[in-house]
């Protein structure tokens, strides 16, 4: 070979290896390209379709949301009304029943289905509603085999944003994403596809509403709602449907547009939203719409996912517990199946802050006298002629209602302290391990409007399984007669 020849090769062979490691790198950069746009891709698609920028500073509750991606319901998350026989609060609402078979997971939805079953054994009872006092599987007298499918989320939340993105059944039948909590139930939306009788919901339409359950619990229990005409039909395709839900506030999106919103000032005392909510999905009949027919049977309410976003807080207590709102939540243990909104016994589940007899007279949780929600803590004082009875007054939140780890932190509270002698110390003790706290110097804060108290402390352990929180006044700091009532709300610890 000329060695002219062989040089002509040796220069082609290395043209040959360069275009091939340039075309091997720009391969490895559109790789790298691809994958970051998906990652991209990715943390765009579990933002608020309300708010794609995350303004709000939203982070993803992943132990409630749920993308429905495999094959069965994930029932670490949500309770499915009927499984081995078990139903929380209601079998669904007659002439139709909740049936487990009816919840189904298949490609990357869930579909909750109503269904025509004749050979259904429907529950030998009558469940009342209002005015209603109906039969599952009966209508009118004549059987009305419909079963349909509803799951219950095991944890709760409070204050927040969900979201899902669904599509009605196109039948008389229900589709509805609502939430309940103590004496509160708020349905973000109840929709139909093919109502039969003329009504507030209708095939284009949505329903949001809001219901006091606090006792005696007498209708009407609706508090506020909202109906939205819509520019398409909901049973034609999926539509994303959510709820801001703020400490005073309640914000409606349909398709990432704000159509509605409440705020406390607009509804005072009957703002109820004040306790941690557990996300229900369902399907019902509501006769007063008519019934759906067997020809239009089955249909699926189905949902692409349910997400709920939360903003950080740095506020180490349950915020609605230690501001006077409702019971704490020992999630840890189930819930009594037959447990209503408006059940204000004590259970495993639920605990609620104990005041020793010698104490009520004094002390008590008043609802209209507030620095936040409806709720704080009153000590009503005595006049003239009159003292404590007592040599302090206690109330005290349940064993395990207090999980803070050790370090240092800032203990504060509001306070409300009417015109007139007032004590000038409350005390406050964390109980295991005991650290004693002292708020002195009340005497010289300003008087009828909160004010925020607070002091630094340090805990070398951390919480015991029965930790809690006391509260104290006592007859030594107080005057012998006439002493001022004060109000008390908001008790929070925050790491320093």
């Amino acid at each position: 070979m000329k060695k002219a020849t062989r040089i002509m090769l040796l220069v082609f062979s290395i043209s040959i290896l360069f275009i091939t490691n340039c075309k091997q790198e720009e391969t490895k950069k559109e790789n790298k390209t691809t994958v970051t746009n998906t990652k991209t891709n990715k943390q765009q698609r579990v933002l608020p379709f309300s708010d794609p920028n995350n303004e709000g500073g939203w982070v993803l509750n992943e132990i409630i949301s749920d993308e429905f991606e495999g094959k069965s319901i994930d029932t670490v998350k949500w309770f499915v009304e009927g499984q081995n026989g078990d139903y929380y609060i209601w079998k669904g609402r007659p002439p139709s029943q909740f049936a487990p078979h009816n919840v189904i997971v298949e490609n990357g939805k869930l579909k909750l289905r109503t269904q025509w079953e004749p050979d259904y054994n429907f529950a030998k009872e009558n469940y009342k509603d209002g005015k209603n006092n109906d039969s599952y599987g009966v209508y009118e007298g004549k059987p009305l085999p419909v079963t349909t499918a509803g799951i219950v989320g095991k944890k709760r939340f409070l204050n927040g944003y969900m979201e899902v993105k669904s599509k009605v059944g196109n039948a008389a039948i229900t589709a509805a994403f609502w939430a309940i909590g103590y004496e509160q139930e708020l349905d973000v939306f109840e929709l139909m596809g093919n109502p039969k009788i003329d009504g507030k919901i209708k095939k284009d339409t949505y329903l949001a509403t809001a219901h006091d359950w606090s006792p005696p619990a007498a209708r009407p229990t609706k508090v506020f709602n909202h109906i939205e005409k819509l520019n398409f039909l909901t049973a034609d395709g999926f539509h994303v449907y959510g709820a801001e839900w703020g400490i005073d506030y309640l914000k409606l999106f349909i398709d990432g547009k704000l159509v509605h919103q409440f705020t406390q000032d607009d509804v005072g005392l009957d703002w109820i939203l004040n306790n941690p909510m557990e996300v229900w999905l369902d399907s019902e009949i509501f006769k007063w719409y008519g019934v759906p027919h067997k020809e239009e049977l089955p249909v699926d309410f189905e949902v692409e996912y349910m997400r709920v976003w939360q903003k950080p807080t740095e506020n180490l207590l349950p915020s609605a517990f230690y501001g006077f709102e409702g019971p704490v939540l020992f999630e840890n243990n189930p819930r009594p199946l037959k447990m209503v909104p408006e059940d204000s016994t004590p259970n495993k589940y639920q605990k609620f802050w104990l005041i020793n007899e010698e104490s009520t007279k004094y002390l008590s949780i008043v609802e209209g006298d507030y620095a936040t929600g409806v709720n704080s803590l009153k000590f009503s004082g005595y006049g003239k002629n009159q003292e404590l009875e007592a040599e302090k007054v206690v109330i005290i939140s349940p064993e395990g209602a207090l999980k803070i780890p050790a370090g240092d932190f800032t203990l504060s509270m509001k306070v409300w302290l009417d015109q007139g002698r007032v004590t000038d110390k409350i005390h406050i003790t964390l109980q295991n391990p005991k650290l004693e706290v002292t708020f002195s110097g009340l005497k010289k804060l300003n008087r009828r409007k909160w004010v925020t108290i607070q002091k630094k402390i340090s805990r070398s352990q951390p919480s015991a399984v029965n930790d809690q929180l006391k509260l104290e006044i006592r007859k030594e700091d107080l005057p012998k007669t006439k002493a001022a009532k004060i109000y008390i709300d908001d008790i929070v610890i925050k790491k320093n």
